[in-house]
């Protein structure tokens, strides 16, 4: 197959999001529209990637060497255009020969599947291939002007088009592929002579036309080539990305009774067989296998839900609890990095924190893992079958050993053995005639008003 690179553009100045978070850094589904451009493009098996940056966005450059690396950055500068962005990749594609494609950092929408089409150029000879879409309101797109043959001639932006023009509604959503040598060499002959002044990388369209070359043209639904420039229009990404998944999920066997009322992330895996109630949202990393069930108003983040537990409602798992097999995680609980065992419950109002929870353990209303102690985290480990009392305090480290009881409301700070019962409370002292006496007292010493 031939070699695949992909530049992707992330040089815009974003100023209509009116927010200090660069555009390309706002996230759908929990992912930065940056990290999905990304991600796209390895998907595409494109061996090489470079990002095009722009000098007014250092928090830009350095995310992309977060992931990429130094050498995958170029930077734009000053901003004069498309097809001036695309070549200040010249130099980091300057030992590469194959296919490159062009894409955007703020298309969150723009798949592999939707691109891959494009690097059809070998089979069908086209020198460029643009990817098209059918607006609805044709607006300010650029319009893809075709001949009488049905192949594409050239772009015409909207400021530049004609009343005919701007009547046409197959649209261009900017992604170009080309071979990399034929792309810099149309490149390097794009003019600015246009009404915005700038260097149109739609032009390398009839520019390729003018040299003998076909341009081709493969068309996506509106919705997958969406660009963000606001945060309206992000919200409109997010709406319709949580569509897609939400309607994914269900095809592949999961329960949702009110599926618009479920927030999912980028990465969610849940397999069929599942049960998500109403209001639910997860965060990154979650895993909800079969026959589990989520809870209304529960929210998720990096944890794992194993076959038959229930979580919920009002639950909170935080990043590495593992919900063990028919365990339960019931109202207002909350698990951070705890392993808990299969048919374990923790029924009501505690919070457990670094630790584990042996099979079949009960963790009584109002049980705490005190597992900080304002500098170090220490872990609590209660055994198989033990019972925690309700209003227990857990204070770590310490291990509660299997079939052990702790009496409520004791705070335990010393392991227990297994089979023990651990008391750790003040006795109870009952004074008779202490109220009235009290109030008596009250009132002589009351201050009149």
């Amino acid at each position: 197959m031939t070699r695949r690179a992909a530049v992707i553009l992330a040089a815009g100045q974003g100023t209509r999001m009116k927010s200090p978070t660069p555009k390309v850094l706002h996230k759908v589904g929990g992912r930065a529209m940056l990290d999905r451009a990304i991600d796209a493009a390895q998907e595409l098996g494109c061996d090489t990637i470079v990002v095009v940056v722009g000098e007014h966005s250092p928090a830009v450059g350095e995310h992309v060497k977060a992931r990429l690396g130094q050498g995958a950055i170029a930077v734009q500068h000053p901003p004069l255009g498309t097809a001036h962005a695309v070549l200040a990749a010249k130099d980091a594609l300057k030992d590469f020969t194959g296919d490159v494609v062009i894409t955007y950092a703020d298309c969150p929408l723009l798949s592999a599947a939707t691109i891959e089409p494009l690097f059809d150029l070998h089979d069908t000879g086209a020198g460029v291939a643009v990817l098209g879409f059918e607006a609805a309101d044709p607006g300010g797109y650029g319009r893809l002007i075709m001949g009488e043959d049905g192949a594409l001639r050239r772009i015409v932006e909207a400021k530049d088009a004609n009343d005919a023009e701007r009547a046409v509604r197959c649209c261009n959503s900017g992604v170009i592929a080309a071979d990399c040598r034929v792309l810099f060499d149309l490149l390097a002959e794009v003019g600015n002579a246009n009404a915005k002044g700038e260097y149109y990388l739609t032009d390398v369209v009839g520019l390729a036309v003018a040299r003998g070359l076909a341009a081709s043209t493969t068309f996506a639904p509106e919705e997958a080539v969406l660009g963000v420039n606001s945060q309206a229009e992000l919200a409109v990404a997010e709406a319709a990305f949580q569509s897609h998944r939400r309607h994914a999920l269900m095809t592949d066997g999961v329960t949702m009774p009110a599926p618009d009322t479920v927030h999912l992330s980028w990465d969610t895996e849940i397999a069929g067989g599942a049960t998500i109630e109403p209001y639910v949202v997860f965060g990154p990393g979650v895993t909800v296998e079969a026959g589990a069930t989520i809870r209304a108003f529960s929210h998720l983040e990096k944890a794992v839900v194993r076959p038959g537990a229930v979580v919920g409602p009002y639950a909170r798992l935080r990043p590495g609890a593992d919900i063990g097999k028919d365990a339960h995680i019931g109202n207002f609980v909350e698990v951070k990095n705890v392993k808990v065992g299969e048919g374990a419950k923790a029924n009501h109002l505690s919070y457990l924190g670094d630790g584990t929870v042996g099979a079949r353990a009960n963790i009584g209303a109002g049980t705490i893992f005190c597992n900080y102690d304002g500098f170090d985290k220490y872990e609590t480990h209660v055994g198989a079958d033990a019972f925690i009392g309700s209003d227990s305090a857990l204070v770590a480290p310490v291990t509660v050993g299997e079939g052990a009881f702790t009496a409520t409301g004791s705070v335990i700070t010393e392991d227990v053995e297994p089979g023990a019962l651990a008391v750790a409370r003040g006795r109870q002292v009952n004074k008779p005639g202490w109220v009235e006496a009290f109030r008596t007292l009250k009132r002589a010493n009351r201050k009149p008003k």
